[in-house]
């Protein structure tokens, strides 16, 4: 039997056969992530060939949930070069793809004071498709930022010290 084995590309970092191609690098330091969610994208023409040529920012973003259903808000998807006159908005609100009862319970958690939909990653499945991954999460206080970096740097020394012992 053959199997084939798939190289990492050096293009970008990949889980699980996913190309990652945004990832929102400050929603970890702001929030305290609790639950993650997969999502689906509506994107329209160039969209995606603008997402697989790295054109996509997720800095400063964030998902609603308005009428039963889940939104994209403020993520910046760079207009397509090769593209006509037909470009599409690059800070247009982009509905996000789930089930109803998903919905559902993003609602109820929502609700609850304090918690927001931060989206954490863009990325491409093995098939192509594009998805979002989602995170549910409190907003942290300034002391939690502080001892969430500072319990990072003692993490980072002792790895530090093993690494040199050997």
């Amino acid at each position: 039997m053959h199997t084939k084995q798939h190289a990492k590309s050096k293009s970008g970092p990949q889980d699980e056969g996913r190309k990652v191609v945004a990832r929102n690098k400050v929603a970890r330091a702001r929030y305290e992530i609790e639950n993650v969610i997969e999502t689906g994208i509506e994107l329209r023409g160039t969209e995606v060939k603008s997402i697989r040529s790295g054109g996509a920012n997720l800095r400063d973003s964030y998902a609603d949930v308005r009428n039963g259903e889940v939104f994209l808000e403020n993520c910046h998807i760079a207009p397509y070069s090769f593209s006509n006159r037909f470009n599409h908005d690059p800070l247009r609100t982009r509905k996000l793809l789930l089930h109803r009862r998903e919905i559902n319970k993003l609602i109820g958690k929502v609700a609850e004071k304090g918690y927001t939909l931060v989206p954490l990653e863009i990325y491409f499945t093995p098939r192509g498709k594009a998805k979002v991954s989602l995170g549910v999460g409190k907003g942290k206080k300034l002391f939690d930022r502080r001892e969430t970096i500072r319990r990072r740097d003692i993490n980072r020394d002792m790895q530090r010290e093993i690494h040199g012992r050997r």
